[in-house]
């Protein structure tokens, strides 16, 4: 027992040093963006201004797409978010058919929500083509891709599910022959350029317009409405936070489209961070010096490691704590055993992101659905193994363990269990080594971890940002497995760690 004890105190421990990663300042508020280059410049735009005003501010970077960041708006996770006017119209209010700004306002108000004047800029949607692919196909409009059936459409994943995205488009332009190709906005690119697609989605103001010599086809029959860039905000702010909300106001007009393509093209192009970018149109913009300090690598690499570390050691203690009992209860009780391994069966069937995106409605943004989604996904291998070892136990040994007149719970402990510690041990393996990979999935939805630099990487096409979150989540797994290996020295008998002998056993040949 002194090994079990051991390793239950080492879980608190971490659990207790680990809930600090994850802990915030109340009175901060927190602003959010897309994870798109530009939405992460406007939001760092927002979260300086506020901390012009001496308010403390944070940003929760790269948190998805549009319903991710309204619902959490709703839901009070974050204060502040930039948007799009169309996206509002034609996407996340639909049901409502606001036709104008004085409607939409009137729209969010009645969710507690409230809306600035527009930034200055419209970024529609538009589909692109390489300038000399299209120059070869005599394609300049939209109407023209329908004389060219099979043309390969790469669109982003959202697009194709939005109601001023693909559907529409397809009808309008009677588009039903393109075949398409569901691909993350910033891989598109570099396929599109590659020649594995025909044309994307675009964005008006992406920098790789001009960059790639792409040709945006004209929407000759008026498809895309406008999208006007706007902050969305809650009213609570004007009791709460006054003096940053006047701030945020005063960005109304000042980024125009030159402006925002601009500020694109640094971040995109030339490869500088998003916080100086922004801090830079500030000074010039509204003449305000603000404090961007960059952390290092170094600081960086410890931060993310350790909200990694939490999610990991949260999400895999409640798993272990759960599972154990789990796994005892399907080997003692068949039938109960059955339900019990096709339930935790069932959860591992289901698309890990699926998963997280679904527990959103539930527990919000952050870490509370990242560690569920995660803990879920852990117990299947440790119930199955603790399934399996107890159940693999010869019955001679039950027998006579039963013969020795040993209570039900004295034969677990002191025999059941550390016969079936190998077998168990491996699960918890398992699950953990599953675990630290698909914990990157969790900054999708705001819980950080070494997805988060992966996320800012793809975004970027930058393949040393990714490989700031790719290469320390490989050493961790590969730490678990060492670490389990360790531990598996207290928890496993001497003689069932010993290894089979090459040569054949004198006594049985």
């Amino acid at each position: 027992m002194k090994p079990l004890l051991a390793f239950i105190s080492l879980l608190s421990l971490m659990f207790g040093l680990c809930t600090a990663a994850f802990s915030e300042d109340d009175t901060r508020l927190v602003v959010g963006s897309k994870k798109f280059t530009e939405s992460v410049i406007l939001g760092e735009v927002l979260r300086l201004a506020i901390t012009s005003t001496g308010h403390a501010a944070t940003h929760r970077a790269e948190l998805g797409g549009s319903r991710v960041l309204f619902n959490a708006l709703e839901a009070g996770e974050i204060d502040a978010y930039p948007e799009y006017s169309g996206t509002l119209m034609h996407e996340l209010l639909l049901r409502e058919q606001p036709a104008n700004l004085p409607q939409l306002r009137e729209a969010l108000a009645r969710r507690g929500l409230a809306m600035l004047e527009p930034l200055g800029f419209n970024n529609t949607y538009a589909i692109g083509m390489a300038e000399q692919r299209a120059a070869d196909l005599k394609i300049r409009r939209l109407s023209d891709l329908a004389d060219h059936p099979g043309l390969v459409l790469g669109l982003s994943h959202e697009f194709i599910d939005r109601a001023d995205g693909w559907p529409g488009l397809q009808t309008r332009y009677a588009l039903s022959s393109a075949k398409i190709q569901g691909l993350d906005h910033d891989l598109a690119y570099r396929a599109l350029t590659t020649g594995r697609i025909d044309a994307m989605d675009i964005y008006t103001t992406d920098a790789e317009i001009a960059y790639y010599r792409l040709r945006p086809l004209i929407d000759d029959r008026g498809y895309f409405p406008e999208y006007q860039a706007v902050v969305l905000y809650r009213k609570e702010l004007e009791q709460s936070a006054p003096a940053a909300l006047a701030r945020l106001h005063q960005l109304s007009g000042r980024i125009d489209e030159p402006a925002m393509i601009m500020m694109n093209s640094r971040v995109k192009l030339s490869g500088e961070p998003e916080a100086v970018v922004a801090g830079d149109f500030l000074a010039e913009s509204l003449g305000l010096e603000t404090s961007h300090k960059l952390p290092s690598v170094l600081q960086q690499l410890v931060q993310r490691t350790q909200e990694h570390l939490a999610l990991v050691t949260l999400s895999l203690s409640a798993a272990i704590l759960i599972g154990l009992p789990l796994g005892i209860g399907a080997a003692r009780r068949p039938k109960l055993g059955h339900v019990i391994l096709g339930l935790v069966g069932i959860l591992q069937t289901i698309p890990s992101l699926a998963l997280f995106v679904f527990l959103i409605p539930l527990l919000g943004i952050g870490a509370a659905p990242a560690i569920t989604a995660l803990f879920l996904y852990s117990l299947l291998p440790i119930v199955r193994n603790v399934h399996a070892g107890l159940h693999d136990i010869s019955q001679p040994l039950r027998e006579s363990s039963i013969a020795l007149g040993l209570p039900a719970t004295t034969r677990l402990l002191r025999i059941e269990l550390p016969l079936s510690s190998r077998t168990i041990l491996a699960g918890i393996k398992t699950s953990a080594v599953i675990n630290v990979g698909t914990a990157t999935l969790a900054a999708l939805i705001g819980a950080g971890g070494y997805g988060q630099p992966i996320l800012t990487g793809i975004r970027l096409d930058d393949t040393a940002i990714i490989l700031q979150g790719a290469i320390p989540a490989a050493l961790l797994a590969l730490a678990v497995q060492a670490f389990f290996g360790f531990i598996e020295r207290g928890f496993v008998p001497k003689g069932l760690r010993l290894e089979k002998p090459d040569r054949a056993d004198p006594i049985n040949g």
